[in-house]
């Protein structure tokens, strides 16, 4: 157990200064306006997707503007890479303090028997078996290190009420919560915090696509929605920067809906 006194945040200095952050997807969407985010507040972060050309823009923008980021390759259905990744965050900077395990995949859009075979091992290994993977990963890397530190992870509003048009994402991601809230219960006696984001309709290269598939999904959404708009993807990566932070300490296990107020 560990039983550090707890201090009050220091809140003149940025949410997440001089903390090590791990962020799968971090080359597009919500990872990379997390990426921004977390070293504007201070971090300095390491980047994982697979996709490097996006890893490397998104790394060199962060260092011409003066912060520190590193880049890794990383497969989320596959431990071996997944654990490589996070090992060398700690070669890169010496310890893990938190973790936003944001990557994730979609569905093609449309009720779950028209969804193949293959394309539900897709989603699954990703959305689900990856924060799984991340979570094991992320969990050893801190207790090795910082002792004690903080995991969001990136659910979807999705996973809190039927998902006819995404239903087996929904379905990834709505277990998700269930890993969330198990390990916030099984890890906050050592110091680990665990929580989840539930962000609504964001304005994604994800969401383009299935805007493509499905044209006017913005706007019918957006309707339903008491903002009357999609966020921006910067909207989401607060929130998740917020639970990271020694300022939410005391909050663990929750999944938190940042959707604009759709399932209010």
């Amino acid at each position: 157990m560990n039983n550090t006194p707890h201090t009050t945040p220091d809140t003149t200095t940025g949410l997440l200064d001089g903390k090590v952050a791990f962020i799968t997807g971090g080359g597009r969407g919500i990872g990379a306006a997390a990426a921004r985010l977390f070293v504007r507040e201070g971090a300095r972060v390491v980047l994982a997707a697979r996709t490097e050309a996006q890893l490397k823009a998104v790394t060199e923008e962060i260092r011409a503007a003066g912060g520190t980021a590193e880049y890794v390759l990383c497969d989320l259905a596959d431990g071996d890479s997944v654990r490589a990744a996070v090992e060398r965050t700690v070669e890169l900077y010496g310890r893990l303090d938190v973790a936003f395990n944001n990557g994730a995949t979609t569905q093609p859009p449309g009720p779950l028997d028209e969804l193949s075979e293959a394309d539900f091992d897709r989603v699954s290994a990703v959305n689900l078996k990856g924060p799984w993977l991340s979570m094991k990963a992320e969990i050893a890397a801190i207790r090795a290190t910082s002792g004690r530190g903080a995991i969001v992870n990136n659910s979807s509003v999705g996973s809190l009420a039927a998902n006819p048009e995404l239903p087996v994402y929904g379905a990834a991601k709505r277990a998700v919560n269930s890993l969330t809230a198990s390990a916030a219960a099984t890890y906050g006696r050592e110091g680990i915090r665990v929580n989840a984001i539930a962000p609504g309709l964001t304005l994604t290269e994800m969401v383009d696509e299935w805007e493509r598939e499905s044209p006017g999904v913005i706007d019918r959404i957006s309707m339903l929605n008491p903002l009357g708009r999609p966020a921006d993807p910067d909207e989401i990566a607060q929130a998740a920067a917020w639970l990271l932070s020694d300022r939410a300490s005391y909050v663990t296990g929750v999944i938190l809906a940042v959707d604009g107020g759709l399932r209010a």
